[in-house]
């Protein structure tokens, strides 16, 4: 019973190992190792622990064996402060650099994930030690209590509570990003701010744009270090270095609990479209509070199920 009970945690182990690492694909193959790991040991599994509590054991594991190298992923914001929206991006940076967008599934799913999914606390979370973030995600994320997470340590109780008061003190220094103007709609809401959005840019309606943007709203662009806050930085940049997605076309998806998608912009010889972004985007409220445009099309667009390209026939909308 245990080896195909095994398999069951495989989604929320996937969501444990992404807050550890920031990076969809590595969590990916964290879990797989994980399972692998688990298989080849069943045997050993003694019983005193849940199997639940056994298997997270193995997946922490397998995250720290992977962050050993002591890497951090980022958003742009973490790197560097805001620059003006006329400038150009400068040169890519290395994409093991960058904090990645989760796929999310329908938004009822999503939701229950709550904000501790969104790509600004994923990134907070890199700022923590591993054993530090590991046991902030068991207790605050995922309910484990101090004795599971002890055990699962091989240390104290006294330990695991240090432990997370130091990491719960870390987030509390990045509160703007961490906890930030989180969103509080309801489905339909967001449905409509999104599909709102999703228009606007489409139209490439500056005055609409303006309008849901929140007057601090944030614009970064992985994998580049550049990004900006303000609506006039955001309209500088889309009316100057990004005027060529005028005309692009918007495919809904959902990324990291939140509104997401495909951008494609309109092909040089007219026909169609061609992949150019994937956009995650954060509403507060009645408000864009910030977009991500991921420009690694070529990986992500397959991973959220998005077209190699569109005709001009393409329908918007809005799954979130």
């Amino acid at each position: 019973m245990a080896v195909e009970g095994l398999e069951l945690y495989r989604g929320e182990l996937t969501g444990y190992c992404y807050r550890m690492l920031g990076a969809y694909a590595e969590a990916e193959d964290a879990v797989q190792e994980t399972l692998v790991r688990a298989w080849r040991n069943i045997e050993r599994f003694e019983g005193r622990s849940a199997l639940r509590s056994w298997v997270y054991r193995i997946a922490t594991n397998v995250c720290l064996d992977a962050l050993a190298a002591g890497k951090r992923r980022a958003l742009p914001m973490d790197l560097a402060g805001p620059s003006e929206g006329g400038t150009a991006p400068g040169a890519p940076l290395d994409a093991a650099l960058w904090v990645e967008p989760c796929p999310s599934g329908d938004p009822e799913t999503s939701a229950t994930a709550g904000e501790s999914v969104r790509l600004a606390f994923v990134a907070v979370l890199q700022h923590l030690p591993p054993k530090q973030r590991a046991t902030l995600i068991l207790r605050d994320v995922l309910g484990f209590t101090a004795r599971e997470v002890a055990d699962l340590h091989g240390t104290t109780v006294a330990s695991a509570n240090s432990a997370l008061q130091r990491a719960r003190a870390t987030l509390a220094g990045h509160s703007e990003s961490a906890d930030g103007r989180v969103s509080r709609q309801s489905e339909a809401t967001r449905r409509v701010l999104a599909e709102r959005y999703a228009t606007a840019f489409s139209r490439y309606d500056m005055e609409e744009l303006n309008m849901l943007l929140h007057v601090d709203a944030t614009l970064c662009l992985p994998p580049y270090a550049k990004w900006m806050r303000g609506i006039g930085d955001i309209q500088a940049w889309l009316t100057g270095p990004a005027v060529g997605c005028r005309g692009s076309r918007l495919i809904p998806t959902v990324a990291n609990g939140t509104a997401a998608f495909g951008q494609y912009r309109p092909h040089p010889d007219g026909t169609g479209y061609v992949p150019w972004a994937l956009q995650v985007v954060d509403f507060s409220d009645d408000r864009i509070t910030g977009i991500t445009a991921f420009r690694d099309t070529e990986r992500l667009f397959p991973l959220f199920g998005l077209p190699e390209q569109v005709g001009e026939d393409t329908r918007l909308g809005a799954r979130a």
